[in-house]
C-alpha cells in the first residue's frame, strides 16, 4: 500500500512538470487546479487539498534524490493500468504556459520510461494534448 493516495501521486507529477523549468507559471498552476476540478480520476478528491499536496511535493523535489522519490511515489500509488493517465496530465501541464522547455521535454521523456508507457500511447497522447492547445487566432 502507497503512503499517498491515487489522486495525490497524479498531482505530484503535475507539480513535478510545472516546477521542472524552476518556474511555476500561473496557466500551469490553473491548469493544474481545471485538470483536478473536471478529470474524473479526482471525483473523490478534495480540491482544498490541492495546495498541500502542492506544497508536500516541492518539499519531497527539493531533497537530494527527489525526482527518483516523487517518481516511486506515483509508481506506488497509481496502478499501472493508469499509467496512460500519468503521462497525459504532465503533458497538459506542460504544454499549457504555450511552450515547451527542454527540462520538461526531458522531463515527459524520463515519465514515458520510467513508466514503460509504449511510444505509439505515448504519441496519440501528446497529439490530443497539442490539438486542445490550438487557437483560432
Amino acid at each position: 500500500m502507497s503512503i499517498i493516495s491515487p489522486e495525490t501521486a497524479l498531482v505530484y507529477t503535475m507539480v513535478t512538470v510545472s516546477a521542472s523549468d524552476g518556474n511555476m507559471t500561473d496557466s500551469e498552476l490553473t491548469r493544474m487546479t481545471g485538470l483536478v476540478g473536471y478529470t474524473p480520476a479526482f471525483q473523490n478528491y478534495n480540491l482544498e487539498r490541492l495546495r498541500q499536496d502542492t506544497s508536500s511535493c516541492i518539499e519531497i523535489l527539493q531533497s537530494e534524490e527527489g525526482l527518483d522519490a516523487v517518481l516511486g511515489l506515483v509508481e506506488e500509488a497509481v496502478p499501472d493500468s493508469h499509467m496512460d493517465l500519468v503521462y497525459g496530465l504532465a503533458c497538459e501541464v506542460a504544454a499549457s504556459d504555450g511552450t515547451l522547455t527542454q527540462e520538461e521535454l526531458r522531463l515527459l521523456e524520463m515519465i514515458r520510461h520510467y513508466f514503460n508507457l509504449d511510444r505509439l500511447t505515448a504519441a496519440a497522447i501528446e497529439r490530443s494534448v497539442a490539438a486542445r492547445q490550438r487557437t483560432f487566432s
